[in-house]
C-alpha cells in the first residue's frame, strides 16, 4: 500500500448558500468517516466568510482515496453539489511529511 494521503480542499458557495454546503456535509461526514482508511474528514467554515470552507481529509493510503471518490454516496454528492456551489472546488494535496 501507498504512504498516507492528505487533502486540504477549499470550497466556496453561490452567495448565501454556505448553510446547504454545512446540511449537505453533515448528511455526508458520518458515512465518509465510516469508510475504511479515512482518518480524518473536517470542514471548518472561513473566519467571517460564511460561504467559504476547508476541507481537511486524511486517507490511510492513494487506495483508500480512490476507492471513496467512487463511492455511491461521494457520486451523489458531487452531483448535488452544483446547485449551491460557486465552482469547483480546489484540491491540494499535500506532502505526506512535514518540512520541520
Amino acid at each position: 500500500m501507498s504512504q498516507p494521503v492528505q487533502l486540504v480542499i477549499h470550497i466556496s458557495t453561490l452567495p448565501g448558500r454556505g448553510s446547504e454546503q454545512v446540511a449537505a456535509f453533515e448528511r455526508l461526514a458520518p458515512i465518509v468517516r465510516a469508510e475504511d482508511g479515512c482518518l480524518q474528514y473536517d470542514m471548518h467554515q472561513v473566519t467571517g466568510e460564511p460561504d467559504r470552507f476547508v476541507l481537511i481529509e486524511r486517507w490511510a493510503s492513494k487506495e483508500a482515496l480512490a476507492a471513496h471518490d467512487v463511492t455511491p454516496h461521494m457520486i451523489e454528492a458531487d452531483a448535488a453539489s452544483p446547485a449551491f456551489r460557486a465552482g469547483p472546488a480546489e484540491v491540494i494535496e499535500l506532502v505526506a511529511a512535514p518540512l520541520a
